[in-house]
């Protein structure tokens, strides 16, 4: 190979080295610009926090609530326990614990566990309302947007809205009435 041809392929490595390099800088500015962006950010600590919370209330749902109500006569034994044997397994036809039915190989309906995630899910649902009714009373703003729907298009708009954002027309009824060329 002569030298011609050695200096052509040189600059055509060069070239696409160049573009490599170029499109790799136009992506990462992309993504520091779309990640830098106040909203991610707000995004990113909101999930962040809500992770927390929820850790919290699980804690509080699993240690603090549901241990007294597994005192009761009728329970016997941690929800989380609660099972109920479909089909037996190899060995046995009795089991004290839902991990003893699964390693013989029953099959089980684990309605404790269902209960217990139930319990999770409407005590964090519980305390997100209760947060958001605070955060209400100390902002002089609300989190929650009360709605209605619109009488004419049937689109949720808000309570507070004397016209409806998407037909435009009055919320109070003023289409109704006969008009006359006066206005009145």
């Amino acid at each position: 190979m002569d030298s011609d041809n050695w200096d052509e392929a040189r600059d055509q490595l060069l070239e696409g080295q160049q573009k490599i390099i170029t499109r790799v800088r136009t992506a990462w500015q992309g993504f520091i610009d779309f990640a830098a962006r106040d909203n991610v950010l707000e995004v990113a600590v909101g999930l962040m926090l809500g992770a927390a919370f929820t850790l919290v209330v699980t804690s509080l749902i699993s240690d603090v609530i549901l241990p007294p109500l597994s005192l009761l006569p009728f329970m016997g034994k941690n929800l989380e326990e609660k099972f109920l044997v479909l089909k037996h397994g190899a060995h046995s036809s009795h089991y004290e614990t839902l991990k003893q039915a699964a390693d013989d190989g029953a099959v089980t309906m684990a309605w404790g566990l269902f209960l217990n995630n139930l319990f999770h899910f409407f005590g964090l649902g519980l305390a997100l309302y209760l947060l958001a009714q605070l955060y209400g009373m100390v902002s002089k703003g609300s989190i929650i947007k009360h709605t209605v729907r619109c009488a004419y298009c049937r689109k949720e708009i808000s309570v507070k809205a004397k016209r409806c954002y998407l037909c435009t027309s009055w919320l109070d009824g003023r289409e109704d009435y006969p008009r006359t060329a006066l206005g009145t």
